[in-house]
């Protein structure tokens, strides 16, 4: 089938929903979550017993999704799978836009009547090229006009830099959570569950084209056309960094994947390879995802893996230097001019003045001084400063933030920060203050020691690919 982005910017960007088959019994969740859409939603339901619910909310329903008076960008389909191909066929003569379809039951099941429901689906929207999201997803996600996943708490009415393409709706869904608690914005999202009509290449090409979409994270558990996956993620991947958590790398995952999304499953080495030839990061999980997007959206161009640590204590040092070698990065020692002008002012029993450097002591008013040298040493790629949770006294406070900031404007080499001491419910609610602001100012912050060091390393494997493909 041939994809036609101007139906999927009408379906990512709707002026029109109509959500069809929404009940009681899941608390019109399709409904709710598009409580806040600024477009029109309208219902199509034909139960008189769940109409009545429907009106409560202030939705106008209909009992046909031909009545509608609007041209319809997005239609919601979540109604029993025997339903759908009847949806699908007044979709089609409606000339909806796109389809999400919530309804399950299909291949996934590997039953003769899901694998029927489903081919009978396929064959009504090819020969109409008609675009359809899912079955079995949770469809899309576009916060900024109130476009939601079904879920209450969705947050809604801003925008960011990310695109996410999900095989799994419950992983696209908590992205979309995590991502914003981590400071990050999503500008689009969708989980596209068993990917029957429209599949993995047609949305990475989408979002390749998207001038918003800054960085690509995707969750996949199978590919069904690799030759033509790996074309346009090469294609993509040549504009915008793109990584990827591939579900079922072990043989329990496999097995998983065939009743999740009937998805057939990929060799690892195959797909690892392929990866690499691609330019394209590799991650193994939520938090990997996020991070690694984080720190190659905000860190510049990163060139080795020589890290300069300071904002701790002397009895963290030893943990926080084999988390970051165990990352595969490197807490090299200072050049003897950095030495010697830290030994000039480190005169407190305690204070030590090696890498990763102590200043759990009245040497902490020199940390600009500190941040300067780690700034100016020739062994030294990456800084990075630990901070407090909390963006006022004992945390880190408005002066160390600017100043974070400031030598991210004035270098070259990558500043990044990781938060610790969170040991209250106070800290944790302020952990998300002092992200925001220092990533408002080109900061990324990460919320512990492994993650920080991990998405480095992340990062920095990143620019490794890209250097050695644009070297072939």
């Amino acid at each position: 089938m041939k994809v036609d982005f101007t139906k999927l910017d009408r379906a990512f960007n709707p002026k029109c929903i109509a959500v069809v088959g929404d009940k009681r019994e899941s608390n019109f969740m399709w409904l709710r979550s598009h409580s806040n859409f600024k477009g029109k939603l309208y219902s199509v339901q034909v139960a008189p017993e769940e109409i009545e619910g429907i009106e409560a909310l202030g939705v106008e329903n209909y009992t046909s999704l031909l009545d509608i008076p609007d041209p319809v960008d997005l239609a919601i389909v979540a109604v029993p799978r025997v339903v759908a191909p009847r949806i699908l066929e007044d979709c089609i003569r409606k000339e909806v836009a796109a389809a999400h379809f919530f309804t399950a039951g299909f291949s996934e099941t590997d039953t003769e009547e899901g694998i029927r429901l489903e081919r009978l689906l396929v064959e009504l929207a090819e020969r109409a090229n008609f675009h359809l999201v899912g079955p079995n997803c949770m469809g899309i996600f576009n916060p900024g006009i109130g476009v939601g996943q079904g879920m209450a708490g969705q947050y809604i009415g801003s925008t960011g830099s990310v695109g996410l393409i999900s095989q799994s709706g419950t992983h696209a869904v908590t992205f979309n959570r995590e991502v914003r608690l981590q400071g990050l914005n999503i500008h689009k999202s969708v989980s596209f569950g068993n990917g029957i009509v429209l599949d993995s290449p047609d949305y990475l090409e989408y979002f390749g084209q998207d001038p918003e979409i800054k960085v690509i994270g995707m969750y996949l558990e199978g590919v069904k056309d690799g030759r033509r996956f790996l074309k346009v993620l090469k294609e993509v991947s040549a504009l915008k960094p793109v990584v990827i958590w591939k579900g079922g790398r072990t043989e329990e995952g496999e097995r998983a994947i065939a009743s999740h999304t009937g998805s057939l499953a990929v060799s690892q080495s195959i797909w690892n390879a392929a990866l690499r030839q691609c330019g394209v990061v590799k991650v193994s999980s939520m938090e990997q995802l996020i991070d690694t997007l984080k720190a190659i959206l905000y860190l510049p161009p990163i060139r080795g893996d020589r890290v300069g640590i300071t904002g701790v204590s002397g009895g963290q040092s030893v943990a926080i230097a084999d988390t970051f070698a165990e990352a595969g990065l490197k807490v090299p020692t200072l050049t003897r001019e950095s030495s010697d002008e830290l030994a000039s002012f480190y005169t407190l029993i305690g204070g030590g003045d090696r890498n990763p450097i102590d200043t759990a002591n009245q040497n902490r008013r020199e940390i600009k001084r500190i941040i300067e040298i780690l700034e100016r040493d020739a062994n030294i790629d990456n800084l990075v400063l630990l901070v407090g949770a909390r963006s006022g006294p004992p945390g880190p406070g408005e002066a160390l933030i600017n100043l974070l900031i400031d030598i991210r404007q004035k270098t070259s080499k990558p500043v990044m920060a990781v938060l610790s001491w969170a040991f209250s419910s106070e800290d944790v609610q302020q952990a998300g203050n002092v992200i925001q602001k220092l990533q408002d100012g080109g900061v990324p912050a990460f919320i512990s020691l492994e993650r920080g060091a991990c998405a480095l390393r992340k990062a920095l494997d990143y620019y490794d690919l890209k250097h050695s493909i644009s070297s072939q």
